[in-house]
């Protein structure tokens, strides 16, 4: 069984503050031109999205992988039920190593579109330290995996994206904005981007499929 865990594009969704508003329009329609093709504007963080190290500065654009990488053996943790803006720290994290990338549920996507979706719990930088030494790349159902400026903001958060550099530093990659991750074990992800020359990263269809067997789609 597949798993579709992406939020669609559409004009006016929501997006991380600052990032370019999104639109797809209409420039031929079949009544007048005889076929449909739209026009899409919108950042390369786009939904849900991919993210490379350049998007923080650091070596390594999106069409730099090789395409294989963005298909990964995956497993979900539960870290629902969490206040806004908590901190997930490593005690939150499975103790046992295995698979490629965490899935951390949140439940935030049940705020999609709405100014609460902003104020969604973040993982801690020790979280993310725990995610290199798993050997973990990480994707989450909420915006960022920092906490995202404009909403309400605590005193203690950490400040600019200590958890991005860590796990984009170490040659991890990170998916946000996915969605329906509820009832996810382990599975086989995929979230292949676009290949944007030089991108800092690209919008993706995310997807999962249950029970893979270990090599049918490498």
């Amino acid at each position: 069984m597949y798993h579709d865990l992406s939020h669609p594009i559409e004009t006016g969704m929501q997006r991380f503050p600052g990032d370019p508003e999104v639109s797809v329009e209409p420039v031929a329609t079949v009544d007048s031109d005889g076929y449909r093709v739209a026009e899409i504007t919108c950042g390369t963080h786009t939904g849900t999205h991919i993210d490379a190290p350049s998007h923080v500065g650091l070596d390594g654009s999106i069409d730099g992988f090789d395409v294989g990488r963005f298909v990964l053996d995956a497993r979900t943790v539960d870290c629902t039920g969490l206040g806004a803006r908590a901190p997930i720290g490593p005690s939150a994290l499975p103790d046992d190593d295995g698979g490629e990338i965490l899935l951390v549920r949140t439940g935030w996507d049940d705020h999609w579109g709405t100014p609460r979706y902003l104020d969604h719990p973040y993982l801690t930088p020790e979280a993310a330290d725990r995610c290199v030494e798993a050997g973990w790349s990480v994707g989450l159902d909420t915006l960022n995996p920092d906490p995202t400026p404009g909403g309400t903001t605590a005193p203690e958060e950490p400040t600019g994206v200590p958890t991005h550099r860590r796990l984009l530093g170490n040659d991890r990659l990170i998916v946000e904005n996915l969605t329906n991750l509820e009832g996810l074990g382990r599975c086989r992800l995929f979230v292949v981007p676009l290949s944007i020359a030089d991108g800092d990263g690209s919008p993706v269809r995310a997807f999962a499929r249950e029970h893979p067997d270990t090599d049918a789609d490498r």
